[in-house]
């Protein structure tokens, strides 16, 4: 079998959920059978370069073009030519790991990554040039021609049965994973560097993800507020997934709040000048940090750091930051909305991102309640290993070697 591998989507450096998905599973993909050959295509005027040790195996060949991809992608979408699997030199399946525009022969099997249509459900949460160039990117037709549809969730699977009419049996839904490095760190050496790194306070709520208005960052930020100024409301709809005798029980300390920081950390997305305009104009706008980038080997020294993990996001696909940050034994606190609470179980505190009373009731009650605090660390970990990216591999590839064989 021949696999045609779309990776254009690594041509920026970039590290949102779609390219380290893609990096992830291409890692072990690429090694699990040498007999099958994989052609790569890659293309962009200013591309970045490759250096990955997993793309040097003999049955791999990358076939690169410099071809601007604005102007490709016109070509693409109006002349529908060079078909891909032709400049490649034929293959038998083309797995894309996004929905760009890919030009197919009748002859080779289509097989597509979905992550989510949060731009269907949420396109207020998008500036008018990403509405636009999902609509110039035709994901609907794109999901409707593709032999089958690998979804990361099951919330993702619905949408797509839901807002593009795609038969359910030809959707396969299969979890992300998350890397090993993700675990209880205690290396205190490299911990203070990093610390240091990105200049990080002692005791701090962390953020990690894309900065944009999709994610409740706003929302964050005014229960981080109510934290500060200690005014805490009543909740109304936190699920406590069973641990309620924790939640009710004697408190084992008083937390100093005012030592408290809100980290937020993460490259800016679109639309984020309301979340700046926030914090400069924030009472407490010395106690809220942005990192901006992380490096991909210190986001597991980031998590162990943090004393409590907050994802409060409207709306996810799947949500990975929640996991690894589970994985490094952080207490986590989750939105209960899209896939979230099907990504954590009952391993993390699930609240309305719509009430910041919750949120910062949630935080509260893991920073002074250390047997709830012990509870999550230890169920976030075991969660974690349920997420296996060797298993995702060897699930899109059995999905790969089905479709050839029809």
């Amino acid at each position: 079998m021949t696999i045609g591998i779309d990776i254009r989507v690594l041509a920026q450096r970039k590290r949102t959920g779609v390219e380290d998905y893609t990096i992830n599973l291409l890692s072990r993909l690429l090694s699990l059978d040498d007999r099958i050959k994989y052609k790569l295509f890659y293309n962009g005027f200013h591309k970045f370069k490759l250096n990955y040790s997993w793309l040097k195996g003999k049955n791999i060949e990358i076939k690169k073009t410099r071809i601007p991809n604005r102007a490709f992608d016109l070509i693409l979408r109006f002349i529908k030519l060079p078909k891909l699997d032709k400049l490649l030199g034929g293959v038998d399946v083309f797995l894309s790991p996004h929905f760009l525009i890919t030009p197919l022969s009748k002859k080779t099997k289509r097989i597509m990554i979905f992550y989510d249509l949060s731009f269907l459900r949420f396109p207020n949460f998008f500036s008018w040039q990403k509405r636009l160039w999902h609509k110039f990117m035709f994901p609907k037709k794109q999901a409707q021609k593709a032999d089958t549809i690998i979804a990361i969730s099951e919330s993702t699977k619905q949408d797509l049965v839901d807002f593009y009419n795609i038969d359910a049996k030809k959707i396969r839904v299969v979890y992300p994973g998350i890397d090993d490095k993700f675990k209880i760190i205690d290396d205190k050496k490299k911990l203070i560097e990093t610390k240091n790194k990105y200049n990080l306070p002692d005791d701090f709520i962390l953020y990690f993800g894309t900065i944009e208005p999709r994610k409740n960052i706003l929302g964050l930020i005014k229960a981080f507020e109510e934290i500060k100024n200690e005014k805490f409301g009543k909740i109304l709809n936190v699920d406590w997934q069973g641990f309620e005798g924790i939640v009710r029980g004697q408190k084992d300390k008083i937390f100093d709040f005012s030592k408290l920081k809100l980290v937020v950390a993460g490259t800016k997305g679109w639309l984020y000048e309301e979340i700046f305009e926030r914090v400069k104009n924030s009472e407490f706008k010395d106690d809220i940090i942005f990192t901006d980038f992380v490096d991909e080997k210190d986001k597991s020294y980031l998590y162990n750091l943090s004393r409590v993990f907050v994802y409060p996001s409207f709306f996810e696909g799947f949500g990975l930051p929640p996991l690894e940050a589970m994985a490094c034994g952080v207490p986590t606190i989750v939105s209960n909305k899209s896939s979230l609470p099907e990504v954590v179980g009952n391993a993390a505190i699930t609240i309305d991102p719509q009430n910041t009373n919750e949120i910062s009731w949630a935080i509260k009650e893991v920073l002074e309640n250390q047997e709830l605090n012990d509870y999550l660390s230890a169920k976030g970990v075991e969660r974690s290993k349920q997420f296996n990216w060797d298993k995702v591999a060897e699930e899109i590839l059995s999905a790969c070697a089905k479709a050839s064989a029809r």
